[in-house]
């Protein structure tokens, strides 16, 4: 049995221990639960650069000290000159998945970071400048990175499908070679960006000196984004999804986000009110479910302003009792192919002002695009390729269009006052781990980070894995491996802490002011209180 992390003052919570550091030391200095995931942020885009950057997206969810949910979006569309004649023209009968042409999507991080800081200041009594919440992030680039074991395991696995790509192999390779656990990697463009950033505020990255050297380097390298992309993005706040059950209240993100998919799987939980006692009943109902909650996902959800149906018909408590009585108890359903994966850090944070955050930052793919631009150091994101080339998708590519996100940030309150926050990266397993995670907290009373830490499963595909079987951690028992087989699951045994399975966390305020964390031992990362 593992303890959690516990506070009175604060808690934050990252998947590397550095950002998780950057976050609490603003925490310590005074700052707010945005502020520190401001800090944090930055600070994870690079020393875990295979997981996220400024190139890439992201998500929030914020608590106030009155229990009022914010969420916002800060996901870019895909750029102006990006449509599927474009690429067409160019012979693709998909779009690509790394290199120039797969960059075609506006990075919405920085915006995300604008917008949160600026709610921050106007709502909160933020008061820590931009200067010093990138001031980590920037003197790390400069100073270099040590090596972690998932940054050499994921050079490893995809170097042959990255190594071609423009300024990937000057920034990842030491004398040609993958370079070893330990060794420094510098970032001085990186490092020079985030100056730019802290001289001239971070409207820069969309509108002066940065988006100057960022369009010089995508007009060389041939993505179809241009400088108008990035001038007309903006950051928005948009109502979060709310589903209430019998002991909480919990809250997602909407579309173009798979929130929908994670806050489903609880609710028909919740509907379905069984105590699963062995860990077969457990694993076999999340991943029944999670079967007819993604034939959702997969048949309806896209950028909202395309979509057909509205999403809060979903959640309605007749729609998911109708759900509920999709599963078979007995039986594993067939499990058809769907989307693939995505790479992605999820972080959180508690301040002592009574302000929680539940935040999650992607660049889709491990490396994104690979993509790294010459002058500033960005990767930049492919999350464009979850779109099709076939104008009779849901999902078709369309200039200004949101592609679909399979990240997504969850937060719940519950009745008794507690504010939890929690998430994981992982693709296709975010919305299990979610719900595993808060299943074992509030039903089976496990601390946080053994709800986070006990052995966990997958079902389909996650970030860099092609195949959909029922992947289950090899901590599991014999009975439960055989037992799942029995029931028609294709089942796959991987390593007792697989990565694949996502670097999750969680953390949770109480009433009288406790903080209580937990983080993932698949990771690197940390959850520090004070």
């Amino acid at each position: 049995m593992f303890s959690s992390k516990l506070s009175y003052n604060y808690m934050m919570i990252a998947p590397h221990h550095l950002a998780a550091k950057t976050g609490s030391d603003i925490l310590k200095e005074g700052g707010n639960a945005i502020e520190a995931m401001i800090a944090s942020a930055a600070m994870i885009s690079v020393v875990y650069p295979h997981m996220n950057s400024m190139g890439g997206d992201n998500f929030w969810l914020i608590s106030d000290e009155n229990k009022n949910v914010y969420a916002i979006d800060s996901c870019g569309p895909a750029g102006n000159n990006a449509n599927i004649e474009f690429y067409k023209n160019y012979g693709f009968s998909s779009i690509p998945s790394r290199g120039p042409l797969s960059a075609l999507t506006v990075p919405g991080a920085v915006a995300g970071w604008k917008l949160a800081y600026d709610f921050s200041v106007k709502n909160l009594g933020g008061k820590i400048p931009i200067s010093r919440l990138l001031y980590d992030a920037e003197q790390t680039a400069k100073e270099g990175i040590a090596v972690t074991n998932t940054l050499r395991n994921n050079l490893k696995s995809k170097l042959n499908q990255l190594k071609n790509v423009p300024g990937f192999k000057d920034v990842y390779l030491k004398n040609g070679k993958i370079p070893n656990v330990g060794d420094r990697l510098f970032c001085p463009k990186l490092s020079n960006t985030f100056s730019s950033l802290i001289k001239n505020g971070l409207d820069d990255f969309y509108s002066g000196e940065v988006l100057s050297n960022i369009i010089s380097d995508l007009e060389l390298l041939g993505s179809p984004l241009n400088s108008d992309d990035f001038k007309n993005y903006k950051a928005t706040f948009v109502d979060p999804l709310e589903l209430k059950i019998k002991d909480a209240k919990l809250f997602n993100l909407p579309p173009p986000t798979q929130g929908l998919a994670s806050i489903l799987i609880l609710g028909v939980l919740d509907e379905l009110s069984i105590d699963c006692k062995k860990d077969v009943e457990l694993i076999h109902l999340i991943v029944e479910i999670t079967k007819v909650v993604f034939r959702i996902r997969d048949k309806h959800i896209s950028d909202p302003r395309y979509m057909s149906v509205n999403v809060n018909d979903f959640i309605k408590k007749d729609f998911i009792k109708k759900l509920a009585k999709q599963i078979n108890f007995e039986r594993a359903a067939p499990w058809p192919s769907s989307s693939s994966g995505g790479d992605t850090v999820w972080l959180g944070a508690t301040d002592s002002y009574g302000n929680t955050v539940s935040f999650i930052q992607s660049i889709y793919w491990e490396f994104g695009s690979g993509l790294i631009l010459p002058n500033t150091g960005i990767t930049m994101q492919n999350r464009g390729v979850s779109f099709s080339l076939d104008p009779k998708n849901h999902n078709h590519l369309l200039p200004g269009r949101k592609p679909f996100h399979t990240i997504q940030p969850a937060l719940a309150h519950f009745d008794d006052g507690r504010v939890m926050s929690y998430g994981t990266m992982g693709g296709e397993g975010q919305p299990q781990t979610q719900a595993t995670i808060f299943y074992r907290y509030n039903v089976q009373n496990l601390n946080l980070q053994n709800a986070i830490n006990e052995p966990r499963w997958l079902l389909g595909k996650t970030w860099g894995e092609e195949t959909t079987s029922l992947k289950i951690e090899e901590r599991f028992s014999f009975d439960t491996f055989d037992d799942l087989k029995s029931m028609g699951h294709i089942v796959e045994k991987v390593g007792e802490y697989e990565e694949i399975m996502g670097h999750a966390g969680a953390l949770v305020c109480y009433p009288n002011g406790l903080k209580e964390g937990g983080y993932d031992f698949r990771s690197d990362g940390s959850a520090i209180g004070g």
